[in-house]
């Protein structure tokens, strides 16, 4: 298939994606309180939900810092990054799975300069190209998008993921846990 109908593709699918969680009113339930909520009721059924939230959100762009805050303020720095750890990287594996399923490799089939030229250079460190972007970019949609049409290979994909992620996370565990007992939320 042609890369720009695979781009028209993924387009439409994170298209209707929005449509449907804008107008079925799934947008309520992207709030702090709501995932607390969950996670507060029933431990598992909570961490099942909030995996299951922090992965739509994430292919709509929700940004990921809701879901911290969330699970800090309910579980500990401890258990909160922890948990935000395997939400956010089940997160990025649901995200480059269905991107690629939708897009194929359609970045890496572009024929343009500069697209080769970056392409290149993730083909050329691929762990450590992705390891760092997760360190800047932690779950940044656009860039999960952009990673699942490179053409990347799924082992370097997840391992750069894997590899990538805690460092933020314990950065911002450590500061919204900070900046929380600041404000006597804790």
């Amino acid at each position: 298939m042609h890369p720009c109908k695979r781009l028209a593709a993924v387009i439409l699918f994170l298209a209707l994606l929005w449509a449907v969680f804008e107008f079925s009113g799934l947008r309520g339930h992207f709030s702090l309180a709501f995932v607390q909520q969950q996670i507060q009721q029933n431990r598992i059924t909570g961490l099942l939900i909030f995996i299951a939230l922090f992965c739509l959100a994430n292919l709509i762009q929700i940004p990921g810092w809701i879901f911290l805050v969330a699970a800090v303020l309910t579980m500990g720095e401890l258990w909160g990054g922890l948990a935000t750890y395997l939400a956010a990287s089940i997160s990025c594996v649901v995200t480059f799975l269905l991107i690629r399923l939708a897009g194929g490799d359609a970045l890496r089939q572009l024929k343009n300069r500069i697209a080769v030229r970056i392409l290149g250079q993730l083909d050329a460190h691929p762990v450590k190209s992705i390891f760092l972007l997760r360190v800047l970019f932690q779950t940044m949609p656009t860039m999960n998008y952009a990673l699942a049409m490179s053409g990347i290979k799924f082992r370097q994909y997840l391992l750069g993921t894997l590899l990538g992620l805690p460092l933020p996370i314990a950065f911002y565990c450590v500061f919204f846990d900070y900046l929380a007992k600041a404000l006597h939320l804790l």
